[in-house]
């Protein structure tokens, strides 16, 4: 038994990877789910068919493992955070579509949280902000939209979850004995969970509403959850770690000192920052939040900054600016010159989000002169990427008053060298690669070793030796002048959109899977 296997479920796919003793990856499967959008800002996903997929990909991993049960050790969740389900406990059948961490519908819930309780409060108990972005929003419209759904509630006959949750009780037995947990950091994404006492807030749950008997029990993140019980491949193994995704790579990376971060790249990208056993209120537009809890050992929290636009900027200087033919050629092309020659690229598509928070800001090319080609655009755009997550990089550590001396990172579009060099040099620190990048997979499977006793906890734990690294090659003095010539730009896109703009915060996350290709249906009621 000393093999892991990590389920990870993330927006457009869910993935079983299964790891040996060493930490090393030995099979993977994965497959994608459909993606709902029944009416403009509406993002839904078929929780019976994420279930369904779970069991195929644990299956055929496996199997390609050419493993028996008798050789898992343990089971760990990762999962993208905020997305709602709620189903019914007697036959396991959701009430209704999950509401993903996309989805904008819920104006009418966030006015009645504000009425009730009130944003300052809210922030106060849970940390967060009022969003559509957290489950809060999405379990309440859920419960005053669908017909029936308020009273089954009522009577104890529902169960809501993150999809950690969803997947936990169908493994362990749904219907029949199932296990109803979450853990703290997908907790914590809820709106609904006391952030330093780390329990369902009552005066919260009262106020809004909320049946107390729909909520999971909220456990640590490696824990021993319970056993699968679906009558195939892993019956008896323990489910021993539920984490979301963005904290599972924290995770993974051996992130565990306050002060050390790392980036994801994804279609946009994530910056968590480590503050210990604190939890940090920011006061410069991050999220505090709870970055992992093994049994028996205090919780840590992180700051949270999400970037709109990171890896989709290379999607869009291809099929919409069209100044690179193959997303492949970026590094080629923005190599070919030394600098930008003076461009400044702002990608406020649909507003900045982290640390700015300008659902007024619009997409800015500034500085163009005839001398400019495409490649200084292409080399601009990833100035834009590298500057963003500096932004962010700068508020974590003006919030916690923690210096980052160091950036590990992972996604997509860390395949760019030049852009990795570009970071470093723009933060003025190194910046690290593991040559393994499926960094989410890899850190719910060790926190399940850790979960079930295989490693003692994560120092004990296999970590990644092989690494890429980039360290800083420019000045102080250049340093200062280019992330001034920023600033400038990031100020002279702001105020473009009208005040009827949606705030993107409610759409403050993208999962490393990148986009979907999204369909439309009616939403079943």
């Amino acid at each position: 038994m000393d093999h892991v296997l990590a389920l990870d479920h993330g927006t457009t796919s869910t993935r079983a990877m299964v790891f040996d003793a060493t930490g090393s990856p030995v099979s993977t499967s994965q497959i994608p789910h459909a993606q709902f959008t029944p009416q403009p800002g509406w993002v839904e996903h078929d929780a019976l068919e994420v279930w369904h997929n779970a069991r195929h990909v644990i299956a055929e991993a496996l199997d390609r493992a050419a493993l028996a049960t008798r050789d898992v050790a343990a089971v760990g969740i990762a999962n993208q955070r905020e997305t709602t389900v709620v189903w019914d406990r007697r036959d396991g059948r959701p009430v209704a579509p999950a509401i993903v961490w996309q989805d904008v519908r819920t104006a009418q819930q966030i006015d009645g949280i504000d009425r009730a309780v009130g944003g300052t409060e809210v922030r106060r108990r849970t940390g967060l902000q009022l969003s559509s972005y957290f489950s809060v929003t999405k379990l309440m419209w859920i419960l005053d939209n669908v017909p029936g759904v308020r009273e089954a509630a009522d009577a104890g006959h529902l169960m809501f979850g993150t999809m950690d949750t969803w997947l936990l009780w169908n493994l362990t037995g749904g219907s029949v004995g199932g296990v109803h947990s979450t853990d703290v950091t997908n907790a914590s994404r809820t709106a609904l969970m006391d952030i330093r006492a780390l329990r369902w807030d009552d005066d919260l749950l009262a106020a809004l509403r909320i049946p107390r008997s729909l909520l999971p029990e909220i456990h640590p993140s490696a824990d021993r959850f319970g056993l699968v019980r679906t009558g195939g491949p892993l019956d008896g193994v323990a489910v021993a770690a539920l984490v979301g995704d963005q904290q599972a790579a924290l995770y993974g990376h051996g992130i565990t000192t306050p002060g050390q971060a790392k980036c994801t790249y994804g279609t946009g990208g994530f910056v968590m920052s480590h503050t210990g056993t604190g939890a940090v209120l920011s006061d410069s537009g991050l999220l505090p939040t709870a970055a992992f809890q093994q049994a028996g050992s205090p919780v840590t929290y992180a700051l949270e900054g999400s970037i709109a636009v990171a890896g989709s900027l290379f999607q869009w200087l291809r099929d919409r600016l069209r100044v690179l033919d193959d997303v492949r050629d970026s590094e080629r092309l923005a190599a070919s010159v030394e600098d930008s020659a003076g461009i400044v690229l702002v990608p406020a598509f649909s507003g900045l989000f982290a640390p700015h928070w300008r659902p007024d800001a619009r997409g800015a090319i500034l500085g163009l002169t005839s001398y400019a080609g495409r490649e200084h655009i292409v080399r601009a755009g990833l100035d834009a990427i590298a500057h963003q997550v500096a932004d962010v990089s700068d508020a974590a550590q003006q919030d916690s008053g923690l210096r980052i001396d160091e950036l590990s990172v992972d996604g997509g579009a860390t395949s760019n060298a030049l852009l990795m060099q570009i970071q470093a040099d723009i933060l003025g620190i190194p910046v690290r690669r593991p040559r393994m990048l499926e960094m989410t997979a890899y850190g719910a499977a060790l926190a399940a070793g850790v979960g079930i006793g295989l490693w003692a906890d994560r120092q004990a734990a296999p970590t990644i030796q092989d690494h890429d690294s980039w360290t800083p090659t420019r000045t102080p003095s250049w340093r200062t002048a280019t992330r001034a010539q920023w600033a400038d730009a990031v100020q002279r896109s702001l105020g473009w959109a009208g005040s009827q703009a949606h705030d993107p915060r409610d759409r403050s996350e993208g999962g490393p899977d990148g986009d979907a290709v999204h369909s439309s249906r009616p939403s079943q009621r």
